[in-house]
């Protein structure tokens, strides 16, 4: 009974050393991940720190190198000012309706002109045969005079429908497009506008500006969004003012399929023609758009303070170039060195920053 017993605590205790030794063996691969893990959080730098109410991203020589950050040294530069108005693509399915409606009266009035000139011959015919030894009654005399007269009403009221729709026309869109709208030959751009490779465009100038003339070429964007100008054409002047913007209004048209009915449009005109005698163009700031990145709505640019250290700063994106967005010199001067490549990656590290303070608390 002894020699049992002994067996079985001898094979109870290989079995806990056997379990023991396979679980040291699993864990282990566990264990050295943990302790990799915390070497590599004990050993990453933080590169974010606040100084003086801005973040600043601070990276090595090397950590610059390998992520391909680049800066450009700004220059001053000058910008033509411009005025800033507004604009809305028109819909034109109302000029296009009463073009219709016009073409049909002409038609309308055509077929009758060919019918009246028909009925007044054969009523002159009649009236000749009554008076020759009444080779005609009376009666079908005054048959022909009642078809006569009926196509001259007929005519007058198509005449009459056409008048007050080219009326119309020219009272709610202008001579210009009413003088395009009622003639089967259009202009090669009214053509494109019926075709919908041209948007209209009603553009209203601010009311100091009626005495200027319109320039023939205008730069507009989408409200909101100014990276990417659209060059806009003038058209003609238009008759009515906007309903909701006071100004002096003409009609542009632009050939951009992206432009839909409705939309709000941020209109730049150089001001080269301003009655005040002053110089029209200012010194500044071209910010290339390649420096800008985009945070909480608002453009942004990581301005170099030294080898290492880089801060973000806001610029001002009302004044949009070609290839970026003009700024007077305020925190961000000539010579001052700004990231052309790289600057997510400095966004992306502030954000690191952010999150790890969220988790710390």
């Amino acid at each position: 009974m002894n020699k049992k017993i002994t067996l079985i605590i001898a094979v109870q205790t290989a079995l806990i050393i056997l379990l023991f030794w396979v679980l040291v063996h699993y864990a282990k691969d566990e264990y050295h991940a943990f302790n990799e893990a915390q070497e590599e959080e004990v050993a990453t730098p933080n590169r974010v720190n606040a100084q003086k109410g801005s973040t600043v991203v601070t990276l090595s020589s090397e950590v610059q190198a390998q992520s391909d950050i680049k800066t450009t040294k700004l220059s001053s530069s000058e910008h033509q000012n411009t005025l800033n108005a507004l604009g809305t693509v028109i819909n034109i399915d109302t000029l296009i309706e009463l073009r219709t409606r016009y073409l049909n009266a002409k038609a309308s009035a055509n077929i009758a002109r060919a019918s009246l000139t028909s009925s007044q011959q054969e009523y002159k015919r009649m009236q000749q045969l009554n008076q020759d030894n009444k080779n005609v009654s009376d009666q079908v005399v005054l048959n022909a005079q009642t078809v006569y007269k009926s196509d001259q009403a007929k005519l007058d009221a198509a005449e009459t429908e056409a008048k007050n729709l080219r009326d119309t026309i020219r009272q709610n869109w202008g001579d210009a497009l009413a003088s395009n709208a009622t003639n089967e030959s259009n202009s090669a751009e009214f053509q494109k506008l019926l075709s919908h490779q041209n948007v209209l465009i009603l553009i209203s100038f601010p009311l100091d500006a009626s005495t200027q003339k319109a320039n023939k070429n205008i730069n507009i964007y989408p409200t909101g969004s100014s990276v990417n100008l659209i060059k806009a054409t003038l058209f003609s002047e238009a008759p009515l003012a906007n309903q909701t913007i006071q100004g002096v209004t003409y009609y542009y048209t632009a050939p951009e399929p992206k432009l839909r009915a409705g939309m709000r449009l941020t209109v730049q005109m150089d001001d080269s023609n301003n009655t005040k005698g002053t110089s029209s163009k200012e010194s500044g700031l071209l910010i290339p758009s390649t420096a800008v990145v985009w945070y909480g709505g608002k453009a942004w640019v990581y301005k170099k303070q030294d080898k290492e250290n880089f801060v973000r700063l806001p610029i001002n994106t009302e004044h949009p170039s070609k290839d970026g967005w003009f700024n007077q010199a305020s925190v961000i001067q000539a010579n001052d060195e700004i990231v052309t490549s790289g600057a997510q990656l400095l966004l992306s590290e502030e954000f690191k920053y952010q999150i790890k303070n969220e988790n710390e608390d």
